[in-house]
Order: structure tokens, then sequence, then C-alpha cells
């Protein structure tokens, strides 16, 4: 059974919907709290056992900065738990540029080249929270462990599925299940029309003939959907596997108002603030 070693981080989208904002700091960047999106992703493919990040940016961001080892600001701040500043030193980080933002499969193409073996994929606006440590006692989330584990498992493609409500489904890629293995990927149906209510939640674990199934499905014929494409291949081939994630919290950094429900519904969950935070929102709300 090959392991495991690699992580694609794909933040290479421009962020419209975050804009006046996203023209000063990218989605990615942006904080829950007090912790960035990127460092959240990154502590969970490092937890599901990955030792190489592959950040996929634009030419116009820059965030290797974000899991830099920033040890030295513990001379300022002795209470914080050293890891959180620099909690990448056995891992090797790796940016890849996206020149243009030509879908999922085009923007992890610029990594494929140093990837060997099978590798996560976790979106880099999308956050699945199963924990609400603070930043000294931080435990990443399990989402990305649970696919390692189905992988190790079934030796088969899968990508992580969260449920939402019927209203909701016209916003996803919503799939149809025969047990475990997706049979089906609807893109943005309506919810008459919706398989179910399981949609793609942006965690993917993606096997090592997806670089050759990037030249049989090429971009010229499918476009933005060419991940879609892949994946209906492994369907109608060996198999793709659905992992429902349930128990987690899916925030999205990619427009202001769900981004703001998050901070509130993350803080609310912390031991550290989450009372104090009550009171005022009552406070203000009576």
């Amino acid at each position: 059974m090959a392991e495991i070693l690699d992580a694609v981080l794909v933040a290479g989208g421009l962020g419209t919907r975050m804009l006046p904002a996203s023209a000063s700091i990218a989605k990615e960047a942006l904080p829950l709290v007090d912790i960035p999106v990127l460092t959240h992703l990154a502590r969970e493919a490092v937890a599901a056992g990955a030792k190489r990040l592959h950040i996929i940016s634009s030419p116009r961001k820059d965030l290797s900065s974000l899991l830099a080892d920033n040890s030295w600001l513990l001379e300022k701040r002795s209470d914080l738990d050293p890891t959180i500043l620099s909690p990448f030193a056995d891992v090797e980080v790796l940016v890849h540029i996206q020149q243009q933002a030509l879908g999922l499969a085009n923007a992890i193409s610029t990594a494929t080249a140093s990837i060997n073996g099978p590798f996560l994929v976790l979106l880099g606006d999308n956050l699945l929270m199963n924990n609400h440590s603070t930043p000294n006692d931080y435990l990443a989330s399990n989402a990305s462990a649970e696919l390692v584990s189905c992988f190790a498992a079934n030796n088969l493609p899968c990508v992580g599925l969260v449920s939402v409500e019927d209203d909701e489904v016209c916003n996803y890629g919503v799939v149809e299940l025969d047990g475990q293995r997706i049979t089906s990927i609807v893109e943005k149906p309506d919810k008459v029309d919706a398989p179910s209510n399981l949609v793609l939640c942006g965690r993917y674990i993606f096997t090592e003939d997806f670089s050759d199934l990037l030249n049989q499905y090429e971009l010229a014929s499918h476009g933005e959907l060419q991940s879609i494409a892949i994946q209906q291949h492994w369907m109608d081939n060996d198999g793709l596997v659905g992992v429902i994630l349930d128990g987690y919290q899916w925030y999205d950094s990619g427009s202001p108002l769900p981004w703001l429900k998050a901070q509130i519904d993350h803080a609310l969950r912390r031991s550290d603030m989450n009372q104090e935070l009550k009171d005022w929102l009552n406070e203000r709300l009576d």
C-alpha cells in the first residue's frame, strides 16, 4: 500500500467575492479568529501524514511566509505553544504557480511533476473543523486523516462528502452513492434533480494515474470540469469512494457573510472566548 506523503493545498484563486479585502490579503491568509486558513489546512494535512506540502498559488500571491518558522516571536509571547509558530519544521513546503485560473485539475497539474504516488488535495478556502481548540492546545482537523484511512482500506481514489440542506444542493457538486462507491456527480442541480444531499467539500485523495489522465481528459476539451471528467473515469473503472464526514463544521472563506458566520461559530465553540462572546452577543441583541 502506497503511503500518502504529499498534500496539495489549492490556493490560486483570485478571491473576487472577497473584494476589496482580497486585493490586499489572500483569502487563504485570512485568519479564523487568530489562525490563518492556510495554517489550518497545512496542519490538517500534516496530521494525516503528509511530509511534503504543495501550495498552488497565483502570480500575484505570496503565501509561503504563512508556513515559515516564526518561533522567534515566542520571545514576545512565551505563553503560546511553540508548535503554533513553527509547526512545519520537518515538512517540505513547495510553492507552484498556476498562471491562469483554469480549474482544479489544471491547478494540481502545476505540482504533479514533484509528486510520486497518491496525494491529498485540500481546497484553500474550505475548512472542515471538528476541533475548536485554541492556539495553546491546538488539535488539527481529522478530515484528511479520515480520507487517508479510507484509502488504506480501499486503495482507491476518494472524496470527502458533507450533507447539506436540500435548498443548498444547487451550490455544489452532488453525488449519488451505491454503498461507499460514487456512481455519479451532478454539478449544481436543482433540488428536485439532486441525487442526494451529499456534496463535495474540498477534500480528495487522487491516485498516481492522475497525471496520465490529465492527458486523456485534456483541458481543451473539458475546461474547468477536467477534474470531474477524471473522477468520472475512476467511477467507470475501478471506482471512486465517498467518505461522509460527520460532525464537522464547514467554513468557507470565499465570501463575506459565510466567513463572518464562521468567525462567530468557531469563537463560540472555543473554550477561551465562548462565554465572553456569548455574553456580548446577548447584550448586543437584547
